[in-house]
Order: structure tokens, then C-alpha cells, then sequence
């Protein structure tokens, strides 16, 4: 392989925002502060992005469709830029150990960043349906964040903030906590560990089974009725205590969490009001710009916002 000057991975990254976010990074990395090489560079690529999807052959596909891409194309920022896939289900462990020893066998430098975007949105609403989308979107998430953090490249001394590594992780306005109870939301805003965010998202499940079993209506424990939400709570709010903890332990790595808006995918079923690339925006600026200089944030409209 050829060295790179940047390597960077996203997960979920087939189609929708995921794919935009590739597309942008190629994009927009020729005029990043992590960029040495111009656009117009006859030199081997620079810079590496991993498309990571659960679905090899659709994965590929997004690949193939990026290489023809006109707006890449055109403006020849693929001679600067390799895109490959790797399959990656963040619900399956044995899936992100296979990805994390493929870094660590073909990239010993480490990673430059890392943007978690995949997750599931399903319909409907029982046990069963929560319990799978905290597995995908908050513990499978959180995964990636643990296997991947020892692998990001070291931060140089006395360097500019590009330099520092990145973790991305999306997140969503639909985890804001003015639909919880007062409590709840004290317990979220106070964690100090991660475990204490997974207790409240076993809690959260326990409080579902509770109610299909004749106990309480959600509602009166504090909850709304949004799987999907209380997945994005957790991932905001464990994103803020690792952050914290890297912040404090010197590490270097930048991790925030960030909501790119109500964008036109398949999981919002084609009804958002932004397009992929704009949606995209927000993640990429966090991965290779220069913003977001300290960790734990929640980013939204392109500024920390209130969670």
C-alpha cells in the first residue's frame, strides 16, 4: 500500500448520509488543513477513506458510483484520494474486531479519524424493536468508539489542532432531553461514566418490558416512546463522557457527537428537508476542519448546542 497522509474511516456509509459524507471528504479534503497535496497532484494518493458497510457488494457499488461521480471526476480530487470498502456491521462484535485488526495490521500509524454514522431507524414500537436498535445504535456505536480510540494516530507535540485525531460519532436532535422527565434528565446531563449511560439505556428497555407486561405506561416513568431517540440520547451522552475522560487524560483524540439535521434519506423516507451533502456538512467539518477543538460537544447548524 502506499503511505497516506491521512487515513479516516465512516461507518454506514453505502448510502445516504453516510455516502455523502465519503463524497464530501474527498471533496473537501484538498483544501483541509490535513491536506498536503493540491487537487490537481500527479502523486500517488494521499488520502485513504474507508467506506464501511455491512453490505459487501452494495458497499462496493457505492465505491464503483463514487469513482464515476462527475463532480469528483471533474474536479480530479480522486488523484489525491483512494476510497475503499471494508465491511463493518457495528452490531456485530466479531465484525469491528475484524475491521480494527485490519487497521492495525495495514495501518500501524493509526487512524486520523473515525465518523459512526450507522445506526437503524425501525417502525413500530415494542421490547423486541428497542432492544435491537440500542444494540445497533448505542452499544454498537459505543464499540466502534472503544476498539477503534487505541488506534488513532498519536497527536504530534507543539503541531496545529488538525493534527489531532477525530472521532465523529452522528447523533440527533431527535436525543435532546426536553421530552424527560427532570430526573432522566439530570442523570444524563451528570454522568460521569459510560456505565452510567448504559444504565440508563438498560433502564430505558426495562421500563418497555415493564409496560408490555401490564407495569406502568412509559410515559409515567419519565421515557418517550422513541426507541430511536432514546438511542441517540445515549450516544450524545456517552460521546460527552468519553470525551471528558480523553480530554483529561491528555490523549489528544477529539471526540464529539453531532445532529446533521432532518436530511432526505431512506430513514427519514425521503420527507427531510435537507440533501445528503448538506446533511453531511457538520461530520465532515468535525473530521478534517479546523472546529470542534475540544471534546464531549453535541454539534448542531454547525455550533455546540444545547443537548
Amino acid at each position: 500500500m502506499p503511505p497516506y497522509t491521512t487515513i479516516g474511516a465512516v461507518t454506514g456509509a453505502n448510502k445516504g448520509i453516510g455516502l455523502a459524507i465519503v463524497r464530501q471528504l474527498a471533496l473537501q479534503y484538498p483544501k483541509s488543513p490535513l491536506s498536503t497535496t493540491s487537487s490537481k497532484s500527479t502523486s500517488p494518493p494521499s488520502f485513504l477513506i474507508y467506506l464501511l458497510s455491512r453490505d459487501a457488494s452494495r458497499g462496493q457499488s457505492a465505491v464503483t458510483a463514487l469513482q464515476q461521480d462527475p463532480q469528483l471526476t471533474s474536479s480530479d480530487v480522486l488523484s489525491t484520494t483512494e476510497i475503499r470498502h471494508h465491511p463493518l456491521d457495528i452490531s456485530s462484535s466479531a465484525s469491528i474486531a475484524a475491521f480494527a485488526n485490519h487497521v492495525k495490521n495495514e495501518h500501524p500509524e493509526g487512524l486520523d479519524f473515525l465518523i459512526n454514522n450507522a445506526g437503524i431507524a425501525l417502525d413500530g414500537f415494542s421490547s423486541d424493536l428497542v432492544a435491537e436498535t440500542l444494540k445497533s445504535n448505542y452499544y454498537g456505536t459505543l464499540e466502534c468508539v472503544k476498539e477503534f480510540l487505541p488506534l488513532m494516530k498519536t497527536k504530534k507535540k507543539d503541531s496545529d489542532s488538525p493534527s489531532h485525531p477525530r472521532i465523529v460519532n452522528v447523533s440527533s436532535m431527535v436525543g435532546m432531553l426536553n421530552k424527560y422527565s427532570p430526573a432522566l434528565k439530570s442523570r444524563f446531563q451528570d454522568a460521569k461514566s459510560v456505565n452510567e449511560v448504559s444504565a440508563l439505556m438498560d433502564e430505558f428497555l426495562a421500563a418497555v418490558k415493564a409496560e408490555e407486561e401490564g407495569g406502568r405506561k412509559l410515559e409515567e416513568t419519565g421515557w418517550p416512546r422513541t426507541a430511536y431517540g432514546v438511542s441517540k440520547a445515549g450516544v450524545t451522552g456517552m460521546t460527552k463522557v468519553i470525551g471528558k475522560e480523553q480530554e483529561r487524560d491528555g490523549s489528544g483524540v477529539l471526540i464529539n457527537s453531532c445532529c446533521p439535521g432532518y436530511v432526505n434519506t431512506d430513514m427519514t423516507k425521503g420527507r427531510g428537508a435537507k440533501t445528503p451533502d448538506e446533511g453531511a456538512q457538520i461530520p465532515v467539518q468535525l473530521a478534517i476542519h479546523d472546529i470542534g477543538g475540544v471534546s464531549g460537544e453535541f454539534w448542531r447548524f454547525g455550533e455546540v448546542a444545547e443537548w
